[in-house]
């Protein structure tokens, strides 16, 4: 190809910084062969997105179910990135659903059936992930950036956060996890994925195809999901309902700096919201794609808040898992006993109460007046996620009822109704004794600062055995 030489007026760089006029000159992947690539890359991230939703709920150690909830969260994102862009050079129907060919299936199969949590992490952040990041850098090396640039944007973007993922995976691999969880793959699992990837032509289906026998492993069995939380040892007490927060935190008659403990409590429970939304997202099939990427949304800031508990209570020197027992009854009693549809109901009927004004303003202006700067800034954040999700609410639930949010709101009041609290066959079972461990965490809390506490609030004894948390009456066992 002649070219002819030329040179930037003023010495500014050429094409807007996208690179020189050689490079803009030379010929590059077409959209037919862009669009092939990019929906490689968008079955793959789809696969991984619904592998670490799927795997959420049941996994006990609380450092990857957050982990895998803002991994999921990313995943969603660039999903929905890939399928705006796909869209933008195709016409409807865009093919987005079907699997781009079957060993790259396999290769997913494989790591939804993986055993363990390590062999999952090693598929995912060892080898699915790594496999995609270097099918982008290729494609961005192949194509024409000036023809091609809102897809170079968009692989920019996903390159830096799927690195972020992948120096993850490394070091959760180099934790004592494996120690605790081995792995079960081996090599021939290893080889496998390999193959797959050989026969699959790499994660863009552009490279050289190497048809070789494929034979199942983990998926030869098929996969279920499981819907069941689980929890680590930080966890002693699950069943645990002997602390009624938001009687508590409600209660005009006790001390703000008392009530933000009682808050980042409330805050690291939320654990139990992405083991239930997992469920409606890993169950519900039949919803178009923007359900799952703003549920996930959600969820993943769900988990945040869960988080944030857990700073909260670092801030403050105190060792929750010895002074806070969080219990999962809420998120097992909704995955146990209701429909996806009716976990959505009780979700949005939740999120709603939140919006009042014994709800996340309320909670932002006990945490002002508390004085503890942390909590003041969580609850600030926590209200502007649930303004968000109270949105997401109303575009995928109240919509079914014709847009009538009272309507809305009875079915999921209903429905969390359905729920029954086996707050005394978990004490006759023997699950737990609904200790009241408030007194002892604010008790320690006033120790560290030299303060004595408040006689009223430390003795609070109010429990969930009769009420729900928005203090409506529960359901009980017979």
């Amino acid at each position: 190809m002649l070219m002819i030489s030329t040179r930037a007026h003023l010495r500014l760089p050429e094409c807007a910084g996208l690179g020189g006029l050689e490079r803009m000159a030379s010929p590059g992947i077409s959209v037919e062969g862009c669009v092939d690539r990019l929906k490689c890359y968008h079955y793959a991230l789809l696969r991984c997105w619904r592998i670490l939703v799927s795997r959420l709920t049941a996994e006990p150690v609380y450092e990857l179910k957050m982990a895998w909830s803002l991994h999921a969260h990313l995943c969603a994102e660039h999903v929905t990135a890939l399928r705006d862009r796909v869209a933008e050079m195709r016409h409807p129907p865009l093919g987005l659903e079907k699997v781009p060919n079957e060993a790259l299936r396999l290769f997913f199969d494989e790591i939804q059936a993986a055993p363990t949590p390590t062999d999952v992490i090693h598929g995912i952040h060892q080898v699915a992930l790594p496999a995609l990041r270097d099918a982008m850098e290729r494609h961005l090396a192949d194509t024409n950036p000036l023809a091609d640039a809102p897809t170079c944007r968009i692989l920019k973007f996903a390159f830096q956060e799927i690195g972020e993922m992948i120096q993850w995976g490394r070091e959760a691999l180099a934790s004592d996890l494996p120690t605790v969880c081995p792995a079960q793959g081996g090599e021939v699992w290893g080889q496998l994925l390999a193959d797959c990837m050989a026969a699959a032509g790499t994660m863009s289906g552009s490279g050289p195809v190497d048809p070789r026998p494929l034979v199942p492993q983990f998926s030869a069995q098929g996969w279920k999901y499981d819907s069941t939380p689980r929890r680590d040892a930080r966890f002693p007490d699950p069943y645990n309902m002997g602390v009624h927060a938001e009687a508590f935190l409600y209660n005009p008659d006790f001390p703000a700096r008392a009530k933000t403990l009682m808050m980042y409590y409330k805050r690291l429970r939320e654990i139990d919201v992405p083991e239930m939304m997992a469920s409606i997202l890993t169950e519900i099939e039949d919803k178009p794609w923007g359900f799952y990427r703003d549920l996930t949304r959600q969820l993943w800031d769900e988990a945040r808040h869960a988080m944030m508990g857990e700073a909260g209570f670092t801030a403050l020197g105190i060792d929750w898992p010895a002074f806070v027992m969080v219990n999962f009854t809420w998120s097992k009693g909704l995955n146990e006993q209701l429909t996806p549809r009716e976990r959505h109901a009780v979700l949005w009927f939740i999120e709603q109460g939140l919006m009042n004004k014994t709800g996340k303003r309320y909670e932002w202006e006990v945490g002002t007046e508390s004085g503890d700067p942390l909590s003041r800034l969580f609850q600030d954040y926590d209200w502007a996620d649930e303004v968000l999700h109270a949105r997401i609410g109303r575009d995928w639930y109240v919509k079914d009822f014709d847009n009538d949010p009272h309507k809305a709101a009875a079915y999921g009041s209903a429905c969390w109704s359905k729920v029954v609290s086996d707050w005394k066959k978990y004490r006759t079972d023997g699950l737990t004794q609904h200790r009241n461990w408030w007194s002892g965490l604010y008790e320690e809390f006033c120790r560290l600062r030299g303060e004595a506490p408040d006689p009223a609030a430390l003795a609070f004894r109010t429990t969930y055995a009769d009420t729900r948390a928005d203090l409506e009456r529960i359901a009980a066992s017979g």
